[in-house]
């Protein structure tokens, strides 16, 4: 080679642009909210309950209208959330360890009371992917008092980090240190430390925001499942006070400390949000702000809010007890003040969160749900599917006697066990469920049940059994 050219060579080689940097993978926040009711923050219309922080992050992202939970309860939904699966498909299909109704005309079936590992966990997909994984708060998803619990426990499931996840659906107290004279609850394991007047919500988001801290540089799942809003009803005397005096008569919120809780619950919304914008990665976070089930509604009980205009809440079959907020935010996709009326469902997640970060579901694993990519580019952008189901086969203190359901399009059929009878609302007219017309439009309801039926037989979901103690004169239901 001429020495006229070497100079010439290395100088070219000097000027090249620098190759660009590959684009880091999204990382992923899922806040996952215990028994939070449909109007239960500021932006849906609450008349007492003040939610700046969550507010913010439904306008700076997209909002859902129609969102539902996979169950009327927390266990089931919890683990549609893991596997993308339907309950009816797991047979996860109430809290564990359930509730007892002795003496009612049907018993549940042989359900499952576990995160069985014959599932691929979104975890799992994520970690194998090279994620970091944890998950902070209520787990629910073991079997509880057995001696095999301990192989069901988050860390089994994909997570590397697991902080105040065990059997327990509930904690004894929010209020340090979490625990009340003859209740059995024990949350899961907290690191050391804690002092009086420590509050489990603020806790609980001081763990989530170390473990952000050390994964600024790494591609992250974080799962922040709350304990709050779930009973026992307890918030810091501070967080009460403002609304003790903002309660009237007329109003449809009127629980003061119920107010504070959700209070607390909207400062660590904020907090985890501040926290990814320190770390120099919200912008390349989704987030996803959702509930595991419907409030727990007061009608007539002495609960603590109102699902109103929606029918019933927690534990019924109506929507009041499956349809729940969601507000996902995906910074620079989602459209900020977006409103999408496209229904979706628990199930939905697991695709969604492996289709954004590119990550195959094992070919293995069945996933129910449908990504919601499509959506989330464009709010107008409709799903394949149609439909979607519930099968809840057991009694709940909230109302449920055992049944299964399908919403199609605008209409919701509801099939009881019992005795075979539906129920059919076109909730485009009737959110509130007030006028069955089951008996108006027979052939919707024949149509409607044969899809329920093969969705049905196509995931085995368990049907209750006939009670050979069935005793009419102490049935309750």
């Amino acid at each position: 080679m001429s020495r006229f050219w070497l100079p010439l060579l290395l100088l070219s080689a000097c000027a090249a642009p620098p190759t660009e940097e590959p684009a880091k993978r999204p990382n992923f926040v899922i806040l996952l909210v215990d028994d939070w009711g449909w109007s239960d923050a500021g932006y849906l219309g609450s008349d007492l309950y003040v939610t700046p922080n969550i507010d913010a992050l439904a306008a700076d992202g997209m909002r859902f209208t129609t969102s539902y939970s996979a169950c009327t309860v927390c266990s089931p939904t919890r683990a549609a959330m893991m596997t993308g699966q339907y309950p009816g498909r797991t047979n996860v299909t109430d809290f564990i360890a359930g509730s007892s109704f002795p003496h009612e005309k049907l018993i549940p079936p042989d359900w499952t009371m576990a995160l069985e590992h014959r599932h691929t966990s979104l975890a799992e997909s994520l970690n194998d992917a090279g994620y970091r994984t944890g998950m902070v708060g209520k787990w629910h998803l073991e079997p509880r008092g057995q001696p095999d619990e301990d192989d069901y426990i988050p860390e089994k499931h994909g997570f590397e980090i697991n902080i105040a996840g065990n059997e327990w659906g509930a904690p004894a107290s929010y209020h340090y240190p979490y625990r009340r004279e003859g209740n059995a609850r024990t949350m899961g394991p907290l690191p050391p430390g804690g002092e009086e007047g420590e509050y489990l919500t603020d806790r609980l988001t001081d763990e989530a925001l170390k473990i952000l801290d050390g994964w600024r540089d790494e591609a992250f799942f974080l799962y922040f499942p709350y304990y709050t809003v779930h009973t026992p009803i307890e918030a810091k005397q501070e967080d009460i006070a403002p609304f003790t005096s903002r309660v009237k008569e007329g109003m449809t919120h009127t629980d003061a400390e119920y107010a504070g809780m959700l209070a607390a619950l909207d400062r660590s919304v904020g907090r985890v949000r501040a926290k990814l914008e320190e770390l120099g990665v919200a912008d390349n976070t989704v987030i996803i702000l959702t509930g595991d089930n419907g409030g727990l509604d007061r009608d007539g009980s002495g609960h603590p809010t109102e699902n109103l205009p929606l029918r019933e809440g927690k534990g019924s079959a109506y929507e009041g007890g499956v349809r729940v907020p969601l507000a996902i935010l995906w910074p620079g996709v989602t459209q900020a003040g977006s409103l999408s009326d496209v229904p979706v469902i628990t199930v939905d997640y697991y695709p969604t969160i492996l289709d954004i970060a590119g990550v195959a579901a094992d070919p293995s694993h069945i996933v129910d749900g449908e990504s919601l990519m499509p959506t989330l580019r464009n709010p107008d952008a409709k799903l394949e599917r149609s439909d979607i189901y519930w099968h809840y086969p057991h009694y709940h203190g909230g109302g449920a006697n055992p049944y299964s359901a399908i919403r199609d399009e605008d209409w919701r059929m509801v099939e009881f066990y019992s005795d075979g009878r539906t129920e059919l609302y076109n909730l485009a007219e009737d959110i509130s469920e007030a006028r069955d017309l089951s008996s108006k439009m027979p052939e919707k309801v024949a149509a409607l049940r044969v899809k329920l039926d093969a969705w049905r037989a196509e995931v085995d979901a368990q049907p209750p059994v006939d009670n050979p103690n069935y005793d009419a004169s102490k049935a309750i239901r």
